[in-house]
């Protein structure tokens, strides 16, 4: 729904008029039958999982934006230093006339830094799966830069969907994917997901956040908060299955539990059940034991070794790298290798 203005709707697209300009709004949302079709499958594995990308609903997005405002979550703060200290460099690489394209845009936060320091940036493309999150982001981009054209996707950006297009020419297309993102995906998954966006920058550039292995200690801070803000993000799962699919979870019954996995090199954030206990989601019962848990995300940290050997298995060679002092976060360059 638009936020103020009015709307048409034609196809997957809505065009939203306001005041000064149209706003072009690309609605490719998860059906609510996807949504329970991916969570009855994740809760009858032997494993019990939930795909990380159902966080991300309005409250979810909220949610994490609370947590990057945290004392123990180190990566928002470190990446806005790194971007504040080399944006210009950055700039330069991307060039002039090119289209951004971000995965996971959240509140487009960051895009700003980086469409300041571009010279005629044509387009930005901001993609997220949180609808009314990126409505409200992508009108406030669109009124700041009046010469810009923002084209708003949502959408799950594992799914098939087109890229819009730009009214003006493109000199190349950049995607932009900040946050440790990257780091929710197995090795497997990342490197294909690597691959789809060297088809989406189409010969062009990748500029992305990679968190770094560091002290244990920081991380299980990180991720177990003294506000508690992280455990409410987690089990917002349960309150969106609750919500929208017809559960009845109790969420007293779970309790939030994130590690290190040394062995694996990522953390895990899981929600533990504290009895035996049975869940219906519809007619479907689930049954828990106590202890059983649900994993709910991964949070791979690399080496800067690790990800460029990781790069290079979806044909990307990385250009230039930033990091902060004490190396706990990079923001990496990278270009599709010659044939």
């Amino acid at each position: 729904m638009a936020i103020y203005g009015y709307s048409t709707r034609t196809g997957g697209v809505t065009i939203t008029q306001h005041s000064n300009f149209p706003l072009r709004f690309y609605d490719f949302e998860p059906q609510r039958n996807t949504f329970l079709e991916e969570v009855l499958q994740g809760l009858q594995k032997p494993r019990k999982e939930l795909p990380s990308k159902y966080f991300y609903n309005e409250r979810g997005s909220r949610l994490f934006e609370q947590i990057c405002l945290l004392d123990e979550y180190y990566v928002t703060r470190t990446e806005l230093h790194i971007m504040q200290q080399r944006v210009q460099e950055m700039a330069s690489l991307l060039g002039p006339n090119c289209l951004l394209i971000e995965y996971g845009s959240g509140n487009s936060a960051k895009i700003r830094m980086l469409l300041d320091a571009l010279e005629t940036p044509v387009g930005y493309v901001p993609i997220d799966i949180s609808k009314e999150h990126l409505e409200q982001a992508g009108i406030a981009l669109a009124s700041t830069y009046p010469n810009l054209e923002v084209l708003p996707v949502c959408a799950d950006y594992m799914s098939a969907f087109e890229i819009p297009a730009p009214s003006r020419p493109v000199a190349r297309r950049v995607v932009y994917y900040p946050g440790s993102t990257i780091g929710n995906f197995d090795p497997e998954p990342a490197s294909n997901f690597l691959k789809q966006m060297v088809m989406t920058c189409q010969g062009g550039g990748l500029l992305i956040g990679v968190d770094l292995k560091k002290d244990p200690t920081i991380l299980h801070r990180a991720y177990n908060d003294r506000q508690g803000v992280t455990e409410q993000f987690n089990k917002n799962l349960l309150v969106r299955i609750n919500q929208e699919l017809g559960g009845n979870f109790q969420f007293d019954q779970f309790e939030h539990y994130a590690f290190y996995n040394p062995t694996e090199g990522r953390v895990e954030m899981h929600l533990v059940s504290l009895k035996n206990q049975s869940v219906h989601i519809g007619e479907v019962e689930i049954s828990f034991a106590r202890g059983e848990s649900i994993w709910t995300e991964n949070s791979y940290k690399h080496t800067l070794e690790s990800f460029a050997s990781l790069a290079a298995t979806a044909g990307l060679q990385v250009e230039h790298v930033w990091t902060d002092p004490q190396q706990f976060f990079s923001v990496q360059y990278l270009t599709v290798k010659a044939e």
